[in-house]
């Protein structure tokens, strides 16, 4: 009657935990090929920092040489909003001319894209973008770049090389952007600078100008108040009835780009008279930084890049392995910034989160069976819901993220839940007399169908979030397939594994029992025989 009534699935369970408990040696073996297993494939798994998310909208950012027009802008930027609006995926182009930058500069703009909701388009949000990139950079005389809109906001690999010389930092910089662009897992590396802006050089010859009484300062404030006039507080000023307006005076645009007109520039000498500046300076045009950056008071170099079908943890791992990197000049010192950072710290607090949750479940459960290692027991399960998350993550083809940290850290509460139902039964039936063997199969026979039923409850409520029904599901995703995986392996393996454990950790406790037992009986009679003997000692000394 029991039997037929239980099924023949759990028959077939009870058969296999009565194998397990008599070869319980195998079954650890088992299970802890199985953590290691585990552990092998969460270092290989791909990993990134958050998945790639689709909005349906795209950010594309337009910058131009320093002094162009912003007519000039306004016609590069109506480029990239036609090239655009003839892709079929786009539904709307909003263009914003002039604004970006530090500063708002006029050579900046900014095009906003949407495109079709995500289920109507054939392609991701991510492929859009692969695809686009390359006929936005052909858009010549300007830097045309598509703007992510992850974690962090650059582009996944962001770093900087930081140096107290310019010379050699941008030569490191320049060397490693030549190295990361024979790399196959990554597009676009570049230096993200400033464009260099043109800019007038005035040597002094230091002997002349001693010889003719001309300080480098004269030389300065001359060219000074020929290109950008004076100073403010210098300046004269025109009086109105209710305010003053400063008066700024200087060469016309045209006489400034005029090198004959800046070499006959009147200098002042010592004596009161004046030289021409070219009498005294070598005059020239070059090219310099448009704006100088530093990092912790040092100059930086920011370099970044896309990925070409890879995740951020593999394209980190080959970008720090070339030459450049792994052999920084003195000097020279490499900062990762953006979603390497994050994806750092991410792996680091998830480790703590981890520890410090295994170590609070650990503490409750000693209190609420007044035993050290029976809790073991039930954290046995714990490692063991890994690799079911590792394989399903796999096979869903996705990466290690921040939302599968969130899906572990939830999927320990119910894994741990699981375990507790089996072993605090069997304690339960031990204690009104049942051997262990019985008491963990008649565990086993009573708690299977809750822990299968919660498991199974569990898994349909996350197989819509898996499957991605409804909106972006690029967060959800990965969350909900660890979950699933996880509590699929784990239920699996908890049913015949932790019972094992139990008759190990039970075994433990028994040997240690009379041993720690005696150590401290032994310490108590020799304490409580201190006792004795000073009362007696005290009772024989006589009185007064």
């Amino acid at each position: 009657g029991i039997r037929e009534a239980d099924g023949i699935w759990m028959e077939r369970y009870q058969e296999m935990l009565r194998w397990c408990l008599v070869h319980r040696w195998k079954t650890l073996a088992a299970g802890t090929g199985f953590f290691i297993v585990s552990v092998l494939l969460l270092v290989a798994i791909p990993k990134a920092f958050f998945p790639n998310p689709d909005f349906s909208s795209v950010q594309v950012s337009v910058e131009l040489p320093p002094g162009v027009l912003l007519e000039d802008t306004s016609r590069v930027s109506a480029e990239v909003a036609a090239l655009l609006r003839a892709e079929p995926e786009v539904t709307d182009v909003i263009e914003i001319v002039g604004a970006g930058g530090d500063d708002g500069q006029i050579r900046f703009s900014t095009v906003y894209v949407t495109l079709v909701p995500q289920g109507e388009r054939k392609v991701t949000q991510a492929e859009f973008e692969k695809r686009i990139s390359p006929r936005l950079r052909e858009i010549p005389d300007a830097r045309v770049a598509i703007a992510s809109q992850g974690p962090g906001g650059g582009r996944p690999i962001t770093l900087y090389l930081t140096g107290d010389d310019p010379v050699v930092l941008e030569r490191t910089a320049e060397r490693l952007v030549a190295e990361m662009q024979a790399l196959p897992v990554l597009t676009e590396p570049r230096i993200n600078g400033d464009y260099r802006r043109p800019e007038m050089i005035i040597r002094p010859r230091l002997d002349e100008a001693a010889e003719l009484g001309v300080s480098v300062a004269s030389i300065g404030q001359t060219m000074r108040l020929a290109t950008i006039g004076d100073l403010a507080q210098n300046a004269a000023k025109f009086s109105l009835a209710d305010r003053q307006i400063p008066i700024r005076v200087a060469l016309s645009e045209r006489s400034r780009e005029d090198i004959s007109t800046i070499e006959n520039l009147p200098v002042p000498t010592a004596s009161g008279g004046t030289v021409p500046l070219k009498s005294v300076a070598e005059i020239g045009f070059s090219q310099g930084p448009s704006t100088v950056r530093r990092h912790n008071q040092s100059r930086r170099i920011m370099i970044d890049s896309n990925l070409n079908g890879v995740e951020l943890g593999e394209a980190l791992k080959r970008v720090n392995a070339l030459p450049a990197l792994s052999n920084l000049p003195a000097g020279v010192r490499k900062i990762e910034v953006g979603e390497a950072e994050f994806m750092a710290e991410m792996m680091t607090n998830f480790l703590l989160a981890m520890t410090a949750g295994i170590l609070m479940v650990f503490a409750v459960l000693v209190l609420l069976f007044a035993r050290v290692l029976q809790p073991l027991t039930i954290l046995s399960a714990l490692p063991l819901s890994i690799g079911g998350a590792m394989i399903a993550l796999m096979l869903w083809g996705l990466p290690f993220s921040m939302p599968v940290v969130i899906g572990f850290l939830m999927l320990m509460g119910i894994v741990g839940k699981n375990s507790i139902l089996l072993v605090d039964f069997a304690i339960e039936e031990m204690k009104q007399g049942r051997d262990r063997v019985t008491a963990l199969i008649e565990a086993g026979h009573k708690r299977a169908r809750p822990i299968v039923m919660t498991t199974v409850a569990m898994v349909a409520g996350m197989l819509p979030v898996a499957i991605g029904t409804g909106g972006d599901s690029s967060s959800r995703t990965p969350m909900a397939v660890a979950v699933i995986g996880g509590l699929i392996a784990s239920t699996v393996l908890t049913l015949v594994v932790v019972p094992a454990v139990f008759t190990l950790i039970d075994d433990l406790e028994r040997w240690l029992a009379p041993r720690v037992g005696r150590v401290l009986n032994h310490d108590d009679s020799r304490s409580t025989g201190d006792a004795a003997a000073g009362v007696a000692t005290e009772r024989a000394q006589p009185a007064g």
